[in-house]
């Protein structure tokens, strides 16, 4: 495993040469947690997460993207309140659940991380992610923290340094069709805070 400083100059090329490969898998930082990161596109990197995650096929991934426009290439429609959480707190530690139009749902998120925000840039598309933890286990906090946790390695490593201890995982919201919502997992944007950008005009 190749493992680079988010600072390196080449770590952007190696992350993008990961997510054009046919099954590769990166870890890397966010401003909340470590994560786990493939192409979206490619269903053999999504199950070599599942595994080193050892999680449930279940349990759908999230999906980062480099713009809100990006998530209509899944979903048929983006609810409203969906649009004013996005455009509120996004980049930001929210993930933001929708009907994906087929009974289930598509999570996005867009973290305000500057090493992930430029290779969205660079990527342009949706890029599949999920914690770099076991399933139910702590979330990881540096690079070392998350090779001990995972069952096997990832093909690249950018280490973005150790986040603050304490630091949340993304809060988790679904937004309904009818955009009545809920919190699904309690994180740094609040309840509190969500009514508060839909209050403002």
């Amino acid at each position: 495993m190749q493992i680079l400083s988010a600072n390196d100059p080449a770590a952007l090329d190696s992350a993008l040469k990961i997510l054009y490969s046919h099954d590769g898998v990166m870890l890397a930082p966010t401003e909340t947690v470590y994560g786990l990161l493939c192409a979206e596109s490619s269903n053999a990197a999504k199950e070599r997460i599942y595994q080193l995650k050892q999680r449930d096929k279940n349990k759908l991934l999230a999906n980062f993207v480099p713009e809100i426009r990006t998530v209509l290439d899944f979903v048929p429609e983006i609810p409203e309140t969906a649009q004013r959480f996005a455009q509120r707190f996004c980049p930001g530690p929210i993930t933001i659940v929708i009907p994906d139009g087929d009974g289930g749902t598509f999570g996005f998120r867009i973290p305000d991380h500057p090493f992930i925000l430029a290779l969205l840039k660079a990527y342009g598309k949706a890029i599949a992610s999920t914690s770099a933890n076991l399933s139910g286990e702590k979330a990881a906090l540096s690079v070392p923290q998350a090779m001990e946790s995972l069952a096997g390695e990832t093909d690249l490593a950018i280490d973005g340094g150790v986040i603050p201890e304490g630091s949340p995982a993304s809060t988790v919201v679904l937004v309904n069709g009818d955009n009545s919502w809920k919190i699904l997992r309690q994180g740094p944007v609040t309840e509190d805070m969500l009514k508060q950008s839909l209050a403002v005009s």
